[in-house]
C-alpha cells in the first residue's frame, strides 16, 4: 500500500436541532465575542435566530456578518476581516451553504494570522493561525465542513482556491433541520455537487487517492444515491435530509484528501461566468467529463455504480461503467434539472472562453484520470450545450 495522509474536521456533532443548543456545543470553544456568518437569504428566513438565541441565553456577544454573495468575491472576505477585528471576536461560526463557509475559512485564517488573503492562494502557502472555527451547513452538497479548501471569485469572473489543513474547523455541525425548507431545485442540484465529490474523489489521479477516501466515497454514494429522491420530492422527510446531509459531509471527507478533477475545473467558468449555483455546474458537465474519461477510468467508475445505483450490480463489470453514466442523466432528467448549457443562458458562442478558463484549473486537472486539452474542454462543453 503506498503512504497516503489524511485529514478530517477534529470533531463532528449531527444531531437533530443541535443548531438551537450550539452554544453548549462550541461555546467553550468559540469563546464570549464571536461573529456569526450567514448570508442575507438565511437570515430573513431565520435559520439563524434558534444559534442566536443560544448565544444569547449564554451571555456571547454575537455580531452578525450577513453580506455573503453567491460565488462570494474577496471583496466579502475583506469585510468579514474588518468586522472581527472591529468586534474583537474570539471565535467564527458559518450557518450558511458552501459560500459562506468558506468565507468564514477565510476570514477567520486573515483575522486570526495577518496574512494578506493574496499571498494565501494555492495548496498549502497558508502559515495560520487562525479563530476558532465551527461550521453548520444549511445545505447537502458542499462538504466544506470538513475540507481545507475555500474557493473565492477573483477579479472578474475567475475562481482561486486556499488550500490548507488551516482551513479545517474545530467543530462541524450536523441539523437535519436546517435543510427542511431547501426548494427541490437546489436540493437536487447540491445533491449532486455531493455525488461528483464522492465519484471525482474515487476516481482520482491524485498521489494520495486513498483506501480511507475510498470508503468514504462508497458509503456517500449509498447514502445519497437512497434519499436524493426522496429528500428532493418529499423535502420535509427528516430522515433523508439527515441522510444527504452525512452523505455530503463523507464525500467531503473523500475528496479533501483525494481531489476532485476536470468535472470541477470545467464546472468553475460557468459559475464565475454566468453565475450558475455551483451544484447545477457540476451537474451540467458531469455526465460528459465521465465519458470523456471512460478509457482511463472506466473500472473505477463501475466498481462505485452500484453503490450509488444498487440495480446496476445485475448489470456485467465490463458494462457497468457505461450503464452508471446512463443512470446518472436519467437520476438529473427525474429531478427536473436543466439538461443544457443553453438552458441555463450560456450563448454557444461563451465556449471558446470558457474552454480557455476551464485549463486555468490546474490544480484540478492534474488530478483528473485523462489529460485534457483544451480542445477536449471545448468538446466537453459543446457536448454539454
Amino acid at each position: 500500500m503506498s503512504g497516503f495522509v489524511f485529514n478530517t474536521t477534529k470533531s463532528i456533532v449531527s444531531e437533530v436541532d443541535a443548531s438551537a443548543r450550539i452554544a453548549d456545543l462550541a461555546g467553550s470553544l468559540l469563546g464570549r465575542r464571536i461573529v456569526l456568518v450567514t448570508d442575507r437569504g438565511l437570515r430573513r428566513l431565520g435559520i439563524v435566530d434558534p444559534a442566536l438565541a443560544s448565544f444569547a441565553r449564554a451571555g456571547v456577544d454575537v455580531a452578525v456578518f450577513d453580506d455573503v454573495d453567491a460565488d462570494p468575491p474577496e471583496r466579502n472576505v475583506s469585510e468579514l476581516v474588518d468586522l472581527i477585528r472591529s468586534h474583537h471576536a474570539t471565535g467564527v461560526i458559518a450557518i450558511g451553504g458552501g459560500s459562506p463557509m468558506d468565507v468564514a475559512k477565510l476570514g477567520s485564517l486573515i483575522a486570526g494570522g495577518g496574512e494578506k488573503l493574496s499571498d494565501v492562494y494555492g495548496v498549502n502557502v497558508a502559515k495560520g493561525p487562525r479563530l476558532p472555527l465551527v461550521l453548520v451547513p444549511t445545505t447537502a452538497g458542499t462538504g466544506s465542513e470538513v475540507t481545507p479548501i475555500a474557493i473565492i471569485t477573483t477579479g472578474g469572473a475567475e475562481k482561486k482556491g486556499v488550500v490548507s489543513p488551516l482551513l479545517l474547523p474545530d467543530i462541524a455541525v450536523l441539523d437535519a433541520d436546517l435543510t427542511l425548507g431547501l426548494p427541490p431545485a437546489v436540493t437536487a442540484a447540491t445533491g449532486i455537487d455531493a455525488m461528483v465529490h464522492a465519484i471525482e474523489s474515487y476516481a482520482s489521479a491524485s498521489p494520495n487517492n486513498n483506501p480511507v477516501s475510498n470508503g468514504l466515497s462508497k458509503q456517500a454514494l449509498r447514502l445519497l444515491g437512497a434519499n436524493i429522491r426522496e429528500a428532493v420530492f418529499n423535502g420535509k422527510n427528516r430522515e433523508a435530509r439527515g441522510a444527504m446531509l452525512l452523505g455530503s459531509l463523507l464525500a467531503g471527507q473523500a475528496f479533501a484528501n483525494s481531489p476532485v478533477a476536470a468535472v470541477h475545473a470545467l464546472a468553475y467558468p460557468i459559475g464565475g461566468h454566468f453565475h450558475v449555483p455551483h451544484g447545477l455546474s457540476n451537474a451540467l458537465v458531469l455526465t460528459h467529463v465521465l465519458r470523456f474519461n471512460l478509457p482511463k477510468a472506466a473500472g473505477r467508475y463501475a466498481e462505485i455504480a452500484a453503490d450509488a445505483f444498487p440495480e446496476l450490480a445485475d448489470i456485467s463489470f465490463a458494462r457497468r461503467a457505461d450503464a452508471f453514466i446512463h443512470a446518472l442523466e436519467r437520476l438529473g432528467r427525474e429531478l427536473n434539472l436543466p439538461q443544457g448549457l443553453r438552458e441555463v443562458g450560456i450563448p454557444r458562442e461563451a465556449l471558446p472562453m470558457l474552454a480557455r478558463d476551464a485549463m486555468k484549473q490546474t490544480r484540478l486537472l492534474v488530478n483528473n484520470p485523462r489529460e485534457m486539452t483544451e480542445g477536449d474542454a471545448l468538446a466537453i462543453y459543446e457536448a454539454a450545450y
